[in-house]
């Protein structure tokens, strides 16, 4: 019987939140009467230190994780934010040391967590291949004989020698990924820093992750788009508050992983708090008012909000995300900025609704997903309410002979208005750029 390739124990990361007591200096004046006291302290009671009065709190980022992963299984980690994801990969990837428990690890390990993760900025391309293939342990001849292939799919090769302090960061993580991948670790980490990369470079990400696995090799990866989860993964472990909520089959994860964020959003509705903005319920109905879980192709749609301003609140932007059950975010509307005469007005406190109506000619057949967002741009987020809301959107068989251009093409169309004429050089005045053909793939 083969060993895992990873063993957790009881895995445990604790983190000790500092509350300082004495409030921080706000203006000069401030800062230069607490200035002076330490002085004073220092002069009159030399060798004794004045200390702030603190008070230290308990975080447990984990708590009792166990649980073995055999070689070439594909693993989906998943759960909301702070629910301890990132934290289980660093200390998978010797990043940080866990508080309490065991980990054992037969094999490389090659990660990419975040942005930034494993390179040195001021060396080059070229450079930090051969740095992170030594840390991974391997020869400079190993390196030689997969550099060719990295390089190729990273597509930096006219960037190779240039320190990658310059790189964007798409850039980067395209480099970092194919080092990651190509280098042959037993077993390859990696975090949501993939969304950085443009939608080619995902697709050819979760292809080569694929070919890892196929080669006998162990994938772990986290994400919030339950769609790449199912595709991708033969396995999913479900967290929550930093503990093991349940490990399954990747569909029946992000079935329960939804469930509950629906569950907690409805909790969340029925439990207001004294927050500046309170969402209060949202609901889908249709154009009858009669509240629905899903149409007919074709049909249109009505989502209704209420919120609560427990005071009086300038700037405030609300709207929705929504994206279909195996895909990214694929729409998004605002509320308040297109209701009032500017975003800057401000509301007295007190109840509000608002109502979207999305056509039917807008969403193509499938289950749709809309999550809830208040926000005052770029200062502060106020409310946030992840898959509030469930919409199915059924296939009616609609005969089209456009229908295969039309299920290659994404999940929602675009209805616009095409004016058709040969062009005229007196009166077009458009200054459009020339098309490069395309190479055929």
């Amino acid at each position: 019987m083969n060993l895992p390739i990873i063993e957790t124990r009881y895995l445990s990361k604790r983190y000790l939140l500092d509350h300082q007591a004495q409030e921080a200096p706000r203006t000069f004046r401030d800062v230069m009467v607490q200035g002076s006291q330490t002085i004073t302290n220092t002069l009159l009671r030399p060798g004794r230190r004045r200390r702030l009065p603190s008070a230290q709190e308990e975080f447990w980022a984990l708590k009792d994780i166990s649980f073995d992963i055999q070689p070439g299984q594909r693993v989906g980690i998943i759960g909301r934010n702070g629910a301890g994801k990132s934290t289980l990969l660093k200390i998978l990837s010797r990043i940080t040391e866990p508080t309490q428990g065991s980990i054992a690890i037969r094999g490389r390990v090659a990660s990419l967590l975040e942005v930034g993760t494993g390179f040195h900025p001021e060396l080059t391309g070229r450079e930090n291949i051969f740095l992170n293939g030594a840390i991974l342990g391997m020869g400079q001849e190993e390196i030689r004989r997969k550099f060719d292939e990295i390089v190729a799919f990273a597509e930096v090769d006219r960037f190779l020698d240039t320190p990658v302090k310059r790189y964007s960061s798409g850039m980067y993580v395209r480099l970092a990924f194919a080092v990651a991948a190509h280098l042959e670790p037993e077993v390859l980490i990696v975090d949501e820093v993939l969304a950085v990369g443009d939608m080619a470079f995902q697709e050819k990400c979760l292809g080569k992750m694929q070919d890892v696995a196929g080669e006998g090799r162990t994938v772990l990866f986290v994400s919030h788009n339950m769609g790449v989860i199912e595709t991708l993964c033969d396995r999913c472990i479900l967290l929550d508050r930093g503990m093991v909520k349940a490990d399954g089959a990747p569909k029946d994860m992000t079935e329960l992983y939804i469930s509950q964020s629906r569950q907690m959003v409805a909790e969340g509705f029925e439990h207001q708090t004294h927050k500046p903005f309170t969402f209060l319920n949202a609901a889908l109905c249709n154009t009858q008012g009669d509240n629905i879980s899903w149409v007919d192709e074709g049909q249109s749609a009505c989502l209704h909000l209420s919120f609560r301003l427990n005071q009086p609140l300038k700037g405030a932007e609300i709207g929705i995300q929504a994206h279909p059950q195996n895909s990214q975010d694929v729409l998004f509307a605002t509320a308040l900025s297109d209701c009032l005469p500017a975003a800057a007005t401000e509301l007295a406190a007190g109840d509000y609704t608002a109502q979207l109506t999305l056509p039917g000619t807008l969403l193509r057949p499938g289950i749709y997903y809309f999550s809830l967002f208040a926000h005052i741009p770029h200062h502060e987020w106020l409310d946030h309410r992840e898959h509030a809301l469930r919409l199915t959107v059924k296939s009616c068989g609609l005969t089209d002979p456009r229908k295969y251009v039309l299920e290659k093409c994404g999940h929602v169309r675009l209805e616009g208005d095409w004016d058709l004429r040969q062009p005229d050089a007196q009166v077009d005045r458009v200054q459009a750029q020339p098309l490069v053909a395309q190479a055929q793939r």
